[in-house]
């Protein structure tokens, strides 16, 4: 191990994480933050993508600070274990995602994940659906499937961070910052 991590306490942080230090999680951040994201990057190939787990990442590492067991292996071990962990599954989660082909609206209609109600179909302006689609392809595939679960299948945050495997809070934050990516490119 390099002495730089031999510097930082992880064991210490941990036991402070645990006890609701919140000082502790920016420290551990602060110190490891870097190495994760790189850790992570290396595994999804993508840097927004990267960003969200390392958070998530945190946001456990936070939550689940006082299951560490420091017979079972380091404490730095386990931190990037959970990153690491999160890494995959969505790299498992994005790789089972439905996608469809925006150019043949009538493909939605088709796909038996997204049946359409003909009173639903006969209101809609195709026009703007074309720049809806536009706007959905600019968002990556995970979030674009978030937006959908949520307003196409009428999936709770809850019901969709269950159905992709991610945490609740990053399902929020990707619709909420989905929307907003949306309300900008649809102006």
């Amino acid at each position: 191990m390099s002495d730089i991590a031999n510097e930082f306490d992880h064991d210490a942080a941990l036991i402070k994480c645990a006890r609701g230090d919140h000082d502790a999680l920016h420290q551990l951040y602060a110190h490891e933050g870097a190495r994760l994201l790189g850790v992570v990057f290396r595994i999804v190939k993508d840097r927004g993508m990267a960003e969200d787990i390392v958070h998530d990442a945190c946001l456990n590492i936070w939550q689940r600070a006082g299951s560490y067991d420091p017979d079972k292996g380091s404490a730095r071990a386990w931190i990037f274990s959970v990153a690491r962990h999160l890494a995959l599954n969505a790299i498992r989660y994005r790789d089972r995602e439905i996608t469809f082909d925006s150019n043949d609206p009538t493909e939605l209609a088709h796909d038996e994940h997204f049946q359409l109600a003909s009173v639903a179909e006969e209101a809609f302006d195709w026009q703007t659906g074309q720049q809806m689609d536009h706007c959905l392809k600019q968002l990556e595939p995970e979030r674009r499937n978030c937006v959908l679960h949520a307003y196409v299948d009428g999936l709770s945050h809850a019901e969709i961070s269950a159905h992709t495997g991610a945490p609740l809070g990053t399902v929020k934050a990707w619709i909420k910052r989905s929307l907003l990516r949306l309300r900008e490119c649809m102006a």
